[in-house]
């Protein structure tokens, strides 16, 4: 795990990220990919493969220069090759699993797996690249750019080229790979035990104490963990008060709030509830990771409410859909939100990613800087799954991918960030807090706090970075060297320890804000003084 600094002064402000890949995933590098098998009958036996189980074929992978033998090879995805090979199409989306053999085989970054996407469903190419550049912002996710792909020298096509979600993603972000860890896919036609509840999906209801009921719809990574898990999905449903305990609370929120600004329906948000992973960090706390995203920006349009959303109900989708109608299969947002403290923060999440990416223009700058370095790659393309001119009219209007309308992203953005950003619940900007600092006065620690229109505030800090975070209540008292009672200043006090890591939370009437507004994914850092 890299800790990067990001300010100066009596405080340095902080951030987890992993550590540099040496270019292999900037968005502005593209990758080229050259797959060698022995056999001519290559795409049939990965079609056997496919059908059959997670079985590779091994071939010759030239990456970037570099040679790698023996690497193992399989199709990947659901839909993305379901229906492009029913289409016909030979562009399908792709694994490498480069320590297949060798297991002390890798890429110079260190990765060892290729997770190859055919921009399924996506005319304007930059779905993926784009909404993983925005979630990286606030929680840990994959990197995501593109490559060039050819097989027995054929070129197959522009690629995107995602992060795998394994333990080098864990080590990097969390320092550790030992604990529970499971992908949230339901096997679509695997088998149900008749004696179990019925169950939603990856949806995190309790379905009993019985493992077997979680199998169909949770893939585990770990050597165990089914017995945390079925913790998990008890303590979410039915006893909330420990809920912190096992759950990365503001990091679920994070996710939720991704989710709901980018109009991500193909995800546990929406219908087909899936699209997550879930590792549980050494210190008890399961942290949500997305996972997924050719399909964000209202590519998917089923919110598990019924019928198809239109164009306009994806702009005006619910800031709070599923726990207004209290939706007993989603409860990771229902049981989370009905929570007012949780409820407050999620909101708050929201508005800070739609002003900090979208209110801003920022999204559309983006967009236009990938899709300048990517045009010819993709004109170049003749395996491509739709036509060139999606990449720039997809952006600003409605593109067909075969049957299916594609929304424009702007086209769903703009409407979508008024929609959100004048909600009654958002309107007000809650609680400003405009100054954060820590003082030393020999073994104590001050942290005092500038916060107007804030009914309570929260010191939220750790003592070591493996720990859980904890809340204190702050005061504008007086009696908690927070200077003179109602002057706006809060404050709290600790024991002094160097390396506590912080941020504040200020709690208004309809929502909450934190500081630094990234938290708990950013936060300051007490220093030696």
């Amino acid at each position: 795990m890299l800790l990067r600094a990001f300010g100066l002064g009596f405080f340095v402000l902080f951030t987890i990220l992993p550590a540099q890949s040496q270019s292999l995933y900037d968005w502005d590098n593209l990758n080229e990919i050259r797959i060698t098998f022995d056999d001519k009958d290559w795409a049939s036996q990965l079609d056997t493969f496919k059908a059959n189980g997670k079985d590779r074929l091994m071939g010759t992978v030239e990456i970037n220069d570099d040679t790698y033998e023996n690497v193992g090879i399989r199709y990947k995805g659901n839909s993305s090759y379901y229906n492009v090979r029913k289409n016909g199409s030979n562009k399908l989306p792709f694994n490498l699993k480069i320590d297949y053999k060798n297991k002390s085989q890798e890429l110079p970054s260190g990765h060892e797996t290729l997770k190859l996407s055919n921009v399924f469903r996506d005319p304007s190419f930059v779905r993926e690249v784009l909404s993983y550049e925005i979630a990286r912002k606030y929680m840990p996710a994959p990197e995501a750019n593109y490559a060039k792909l050819y097989i027995n020298g054929e070129y197959m096509g522009l690629y995107n080229n995602t992060e795998s979600i394994d333990d080098r993603f864990l080590n990097e972000y969390f320092g550790e790979t030992t604990g529970s860890f499971f992908k949230c896919d339901p096997e679509w036609k695997g088998k149900k035990y008749q004696s179990c509840p019925q169950g939603d999906k990856s949806s995190l209801q309790y379905l009993g104490d019985n493992s077997p009921c979680y199998f169909p719809y949770y893939e585990i990574k770990s050597d165990s963990g089914w017995t945390n898990l079925k913790e998990l999905t008890n303590v979410l449903n039915n006893e909330t008060e420990r809920i912190e305990e096992i759950l990365d609370v503001d990091m679920a929120l994070w996710m939720l709030a991704f989710n709901t600004v980018l109009v991500n329906l193909d995800s546990y948000t929406g219908r087909l509830c899936h699209n997550y992973y879930l590792y549980q960090r050494e210190n008890g706390q399961f942290v949500p990771l997305l996972w997924d995203m050719n399909l964000s920006f209202g590519g998917f349009r089923f919110a598990g409410t019924g019928k198809s959303l239109s164009d306009e109900e994806m702009q005006r989708l619910s800031i709070l859909l599923h726990y207004k109608t209290k939706n007993e299969k989603r409860p990771l947002i229902t049981n989370l939100l009905s929570k007012p403290l949780y409820r407050k923060i999620y909101l708050g999440h929201v508005r800070t990613i739609a002003e900090e990416n979208f209110k801003n223009g920022w999204y559309k700058e983006r967009m236009q800087e990938i899709a300048d370095f990517i045009e010819p790659e993709v004109e170049a393309d003749e395996n491509k799954l739709y036509p060139s001119a999606g990449l720039r009219n997809n952006q600003t209007e409605t593109v067909y991918a075969g049957k299916a309308p594609i929304i424009g992203i702007e086209q769903l953005m703009e409407p979508r960030i008024e929609y959100l950003l004048n909600h009654s619940t958002l309107k007000d900007g809650g609680p400003q807090i405009t100054k954060v600092e820590h003082l030393q006065f020999g073994n104590t620690l001050a942290f005092n706090a500038t916060i107007e229109s804030a009914e309570r505030a929260y010191l939220v800090y750790r003592l070591d970075p493996k720990d859980q975070f904890t809340r204190m209540e702050m005061f504008d008292d007086s009696g908690h060297n927070d200077q003179m009672a109602g002057d706006n200043i809060w404050g709290a006090t600790l024991d002094y320890q160097v390396g506590i890591e912080y941020y504040i939370l200020a709690e208004g009437e309809r929502s909450a804000n934190v500081s630094p507004a990234r938290a708990s994914y950013e936060f300051y850092t007490v220093e030696q003084e």
